[in-house]
């Protein structure tokens, strides 16, 4: 929001310098993130700029660690590029099958969340339910204890009941950590809904299933949607549950990346982390298009 044409000469100050605040404080926030992205372009195997990529030297940037995602693992990563060696990368690159896993699951595992944590909202978005706050501090409880607490509580959990290192038990465990982000999107969406309108769908002969999938879901679509995709978000990150619950062949992206780490300290690691960071700002931009799409449809004027 622009000045008004009377603001004083100290009021026209602290707005720039609050402006400066904001940019170094944005800038101290995504520094570590905009470092890691050229560094992924890096000819060389190390994990500081060299001498020709602060030139800008061409010879000095390389896509080979991006390529080194396709090829590590496969039986013949030096044969001509057929389809007998697009269908070894297919089956057997280390990356690729991590790449899978975590969608394989991140699916999954937001589908679960989403359908409970909506279901969960809409309960505790009545009135007259009983225990609404304990209820709603249990189901976001995975938000807030320390995710260590979490894993180590699955772990002896699914040990018990025979989940612990199986497909299974994974996608129930990534359900628990996204149902909370589920929960609080869909909640924060029902708060603006009109209860008027479901009232008036059953004034004409409406049933409860045909209200909600012809009224209420319409309307609070967006924010289902959104909650989705923070709970695949979470899932797709999630790396300390998969270490305690997941089986040793049972590998994600993160898990693979922090496999690297220990072992062999590879370049690819931030090639990953730069596709990663893409995926995740597409999907942030997806949440904020759906977030003003559902303020449109409720009526809200964005303040």
């Amino acid at each position: 929001m622009a000045l008004p044409a009377h603001a004083s000469p100290l009021e026209r100050l602290w707005r720039r310098v609050f402006h400066l605040l904001c940019a170094l404080i944005l800038l101290f926030l995504i520094a570590p993130i905009l470092i890691v992205i050229p560094l992924s372009f890096n000819a060389e195997p190390f994990f500081t700029f060299t001498e020709k990529m602060l030139a800008l030297d061409p010879t000095g940037y390389s896509l080979r660690w991006y390529d080194l995602l396709m090829t590590f693992g496969m039986f013949a990563p030096d044969a001509p590029r057929d389809a007998a060696w697009w269908a070894d990368m297919w089956a057997n690159s280390t990356w690729l099958r991590a790449a899978k896993n975590s969608i394989i699951i991140g699916v999954f595992s937001t589908l679960l969340a989403t359908f409970l944590g909506t279901l969960a909202a809409l309960g505790l978005s009545r009135p007259e339910m009983p225990f609404r706050r304990a209820v709603m501090a249990i189901l976001i409880s995975p938000m807030i204890v320390p995710i260590i607490i979490v894993a180590t509580g699955l772990f002896f959990f699914y040990s018990a009941t025979g989940l612990a290192g199986s497909y299974l038990g994974v996608i129930l465990a990534h359900a628990t950590l996204g149902i909370p982000f589920v929960i609080i999107t869909v909640t924060a969406t029902l708060v603006g809904f009109d209860k008027s309108l479901t009232r008036a769908a059953a004034s004409l002969g409406a049933s409860p299933a045909t209200t909600f999938f012809k009224v209420t879901l319409p309307l609070i679509l967006p924010g289902v949607v959104s909650g989705a995709l923070f709970a695949f978000v979470t899932s797709f990150d999630e790396v300390v549950v998969v270490l305690f619950v997941a089986a040793h062949d049972q590998q994600t992206i993160p898990r693979q990346m922090w496999n690297g780490i220990r072992e062999q300290i590879s370049p690819a690691i931030l090639a990953v982390a730069t596709i990663l960071v893409v995926i995740s700002v597409a999907l942030l931009a997806t949440v904020e298009i759906l977030r003003r799409r559902s303020e449109q449809l409720r009526g809200v004027t964005p303040g």
